[in-house]
């Protein structure tokens, strides 16, 4: 049985990746999380009293209770989720980002440099360090072409700038100190369990409240969208047989502009809520001033994690859309809860930040 050190895992994605191992693998979970606005402890609430899985409030940059963990818990593999990701909130506040991003991403690092080096040479091999990143570190796309693991990295917010750096130190670490590492770059995740600050959930939550839908600029900004289910299988297979020191992009296929990613959401509604006042709900549609540098596109070639790893999305933008909206109108008081008066969906970021 592996012990994997989850960080982050009271977020969306990895909270989705706990629930991944424990609904499909063996592994034992220590699950590290700070439990910052966007981490929730009801995510987990379907694994109380789950003897595989261990929670633990802290932060990945205090080196002592990382040690300790690794040391107490024997753990065999790091998967470092944890960070600050929302772009609007790193124009209004990077230092944040850079504090979780870099410096906490280093502290895992030079902690898991120390555990390591415990193992001997040929234990050393049977440990893994993966990295979740983004896309959003190579910039933006024109209208053609997309994203592989060689493009150069060209970020253009605080928040990609902060995971581009800690991308580098990943890199660093395996190059100098010939750590065990994995990086997954993967594009914009949608599904259970994301904080209504994103697109998709938020225009759920204020369409279900018959609340405008604000658009950026004139909605043609486009991104490819994964279901993050299929996202949680990708890493659980680089993390099986990826390759040390090897960079992954993980991406849906499912390339949409934002309008038509509301308009998806919004006919969806009409047909799941027949009896809402607020039907249809295109008509609450609302264009505002974009993002101060809003990138463009951005477009994922998975073609190295299909053919290496034989990885490949099971569901398509469609069925992966009406999954979500069912969940989130299923989850109410898991929305309710999580926002607890601390977020209305107000914009943040804005052009005047």
């Amino acid at each position: 049985m592996q012990t994997i050190l989850v960080t982050g895992g009271a977020g969306f994605i990895g909270g989705n990746f706990v629930h991944f191992l424990i609904d499909e693998t063996d592994a034992q979970i220590i699950n590290l999380d700070k439990l910052t606005y966007a981490g929730n402890l009801d995510t987990l609430a379907p694994l109380r009293g789950n003897g595989r899985h261990v929670f633990v409030q802290g932060d990945i940059g205090n080196p002592e209770l990382v040690r300790r963990l690794l040391a107490d818990y024997r753990v065999d593999a790091i998967v470092n989720f944890a960070a600050e990701s929302h772009v609007d909130r790193s124009i209004d506040g990077p230092a944040a980002f850079v504090e979780t991003n870099v410096l906490g991403t280093f502290n895992l690092l030079d902690c898991a440099r120390e555990h390591c080096a415990g193992f001997g040479t040929s234990g050393r091999d049977g440990f893994r360090f993966l990295h979740v990143s983004t896309d959003e570190v190579y910039g933006s796309l024109g209208a053609t072409g997309k994203f592989v693991e060689t493009t150069p990295y060209a970020p253009n917010s605080p928040y990609s700038a902060s995971k581009a750096s800690s991308d580098h130190l990943v890199r660093a670490w395996y190059h100098t100190y010939g750590m065990p590492v994995l990086t997954t770059n993967c594009s914009n995740n949608y599904g259970p369990y994301q904080f209504p600050e994103k697109l998709i959930p938020l225009v759920i939550l204020k369409a279900m409240r018959g609340d405008p839908l604000p658009i950026y600029g004139d909605g043609s900004n486009i991104r490819d969208w994964l279901y993050v289910t299929d996202h949680c299988r990708a890493i659980w297979r680089v993390l099986e047989a990826g390759r040390p020191g090897e960079v992954y992009n993980v991406g849906g296929d499912s390339e949409r502009t934002n309008l038509q990613v509301v308009d998806t959401l919004c006919a969806l509604l009409d047909e799941l809520l027949p009896d809402s006042p607020h039907r249809p709900h295109g008509d609450l549609k609302t264009f505002v001033a974009d993002r101060p540098g809003h990138d463009m596109r951005y477009a994922i070639d998975s073609g190295k994690l299909q053919s290496e790893l034989g990885w490949e999305p099971r569901e398509s933008f469609e069925s992966g859309m009406r999954r979500t909206v069912a969940w989130y109108l299923e989850n109410q008081i898991w929305c309710n809860r999580v926002t607890d008066g601390s977020y209305r969906g107000e914009r943040l970021g804005s052009a005047d930040a």
